[in-house]
């Protein structure tokens, strides 16, 4: 039984904290980026329009702001150590996430398989931001099947890991999700519930399900 896990980035491999954040902190935007992400999690915003005022807000923005946001995140304890696992099970791990794709793909380097986050122009800008290429709660879902595609697996093979209302749609197509120190509407809709800032310890949540489903 092969299976693919799928990571949300914000809230859930991070704690407390999202990729947004972190840049807008690198560039002292910290006041500005928090009442974007309340309009937001408010739903008075979509993904399209945050993205937009987000890149608006990151005019100044280098790839040393970004290394430097992504380097002193509050990243859960273990990721790597997971993502070794499950390679090394023959198993697959990706992240898709609603932040840029500049700062979701730097997770490549930590051993995911694939990473996909919403499209932004290279850093430091010189384009805007593309309305096609950004990620929504049901794109999650159209990028988990390309991905179930590609590494020859089905949804009933999934395992989604997350902490907010953009992970729910995700959560109902897969058969086994974690929520990662998450919001009660989506604890409610996980099949495990994990509150702390190891993410090895979440994965043993699975781990254990799996080992009672192969002793079966």
């Amino acid at each position: 039984m092969t299976l693919l896990h799928l990571f949300d980035l914000d809230g859930t491999l991070m704690y407390g904290s999202a990729a947004p954040v972190e840049i807008s902190r690198q560039l002292g935007l910290g006041t500005e980026i928090a009442a974007l992400e309340r309009a937001f999690a408010a739903r008075e915003i979509g993904p399209h329009q945050f993205s937009v005022a987000a890149h608006a807000l990151w005019a100044e923005l280098t790839p040393a702001h970004v290394r430097a946001a992504f380097d002193g995140a509050p990243w859960l304890a273990g990721i790597r150590d997971v993502w070794q696992e499950i390679r090394e099970r023959g198993d697959y791990c990706a992240v898709i996430s609603l932040s840029p794709s500049f700062f979701v793909e730097l997770l490549l380097e930590w051993g995911a398989h694939a990473a996909h986050g919403s499209l932004f122009p290279e850093v430091p800008f010189t384009r805007p931001v593309e309305a096609h290429g950004i990620l929504t709660p049901e794109a999650k879902v159209t990028v988990a099947d390309r991905l179930c595609e590609q590494f020859g697996v089905g949804r009933s093979d999934c395992v989604a890991y997350g902490d907010s209302a953009t992970d729910a749609m995700l959560f109902e197509v897969v058969p086994v999700s974690v929520a990662v120190n998450a919001r009660p509407h989506l604890a409610e809709r996980a099949t495990h519930i994990y509150e702390g800032r190891d993410l090895r310890e979440a994965y043993q949540l699975v781990g254990a399900a799996r080992q009672g489903v192969e002793a079966s």
